[in-house]
């Protein structure tokens, strides 16, 4: 018998809990792991607190974990696996979405040797056009930027095996993008394939803005590539700018044409303009990228916590691994 710790990140699912931990409960039926669950509350605003704690007086299996505030899903995610102890780690989504039915399938991978299993999405039920092309586009995009190859078409939804976690919580960066951190650990890893659910009840917290971002915080993350497109800009640039003066200088010389050119210059000035925002503005998101992780401050701060969980200290962890 292995165990097995499931992480739940939650934020504002009042709407889902229940029915969740319905859903999830009957993994500890008929099958041959014990199974336990780790809420994650990510500042919650609704009564998701509430549910939660009445599931943990009811159910010793249940632990949480409550934040000081919203700190984001990759705090929270994180703060999951570095309290989680089972032998093998699940992540989750609260909303549904994710069917629980699917993770035994997930272990049985595990049990053939594999030590990260991801589950790969086949439909995207409940999402309108746009949600799914942003989402193809997201993945397509990391992977053309990312020098960590990431699977497409997979969110959080995993299984991780011990070894796996250790060396995930060695990670503290603040821009964090989980799954890409679980890609970059290595490891072998295999795909499930299964049909990913609408929404239970809520909203989805992932919107069109926080997407983007997110995609930033992969693309700045995983690779330099986005300096080095500013560099490239800035050669054809140089070698535009050389090749028209050579023109200018020979027409004027050799024929004698009057070149105005003020549309032409204003033209080039705003591109060059441009081109140069740009570039700074890659260089700025970078060095502040360093200034925040130099400052070192926690990841999250935890309110309030489960008696039985253990006290983790991940970046003291990580100072004093040799």
């Amino acid at each position: 018998m292995s165990r097995i710790t499931v992480v739940i990140p939650v934020y504002n699912e009042e709407a889902c809990l229940e029915a969740l931990f319905e859903r999830l409960q009957r993994l500890n039926e008929g099958q041959p792991d014990d199974y336990d669950f780790l809420f994650v509350d990510d500042g919650s605003r609704d009564n998701s607190r509430e549910i939660i704690r009445s599931l943990a007086q009811g159910h010793p299996a249940v632990r949480y974990l409550f934040f000081s505030r919203n700190f984001g899903h990759e705090m929270a995610t994180t703060a999951g696996l570095d309290h989680a102890d089972g032998d093998a780690v699940v992540i989750i989504d609260a909303d549904l979405q994710d069917p629980p039915e699917v993770i035994p399938r997930l272990v049985e991978r595990w049990r053939e040797g594999n030590e990260v299993v991801y589950a790969k999405r086949k439909t995207r039920k409940g999402e309108n056009v746009l949600k799914r092309f942003t989402a193809w586009l997201f993945y397509r995009l990391i992977n053309k930027l990312s020098d960590v190859p990431i699977p497409a078409d997979t969110g959080d939804f995993r299984l991780m095996d011990r070894q796996v976690v250790e060396g995930f919580r060695r990670c503290r960066e603040r821009n964090r993008f989980v799954r890409g951190l679980v890609s970059w650990t290595g490891f072998r890893q295999t795909a499930v394939e299964y049909e990913r659910d609408a929404r239970a009840g809520g909203e989805t917290k992932y919107g069109f803005f926080k997407l983007l971002r997110l995609t930033f915080d992969a693309v700045t993350g995983f690779s330099s590539v986005p300096l080095r497109i500013g560099v490239m800009l800035g050669l054809v640039v140089c070698v535009v700018a050389f090749i028209q003066a050579v023109r200018i200088f020979v027409e004027k010389m050799f024929w004698g044409i009057p070149i105005e050119g003020y549309a032409l210059l204003a033209t080039g000035i705003f591109f060059l303009g441009g081109v140069q925002l740009l570039v700074i503005g890659l260089l700025g998101e970078y060095i502040g990228r360093i200034y925040t992780q130099v400052q070192e401050r926690p990841l999250y701060i935890v309110r309030e916590k489960s008696d039985v969980l253990p006290a983790v200290d991940p970046e003291r962890d990580r100072r004093e691994t040799p």
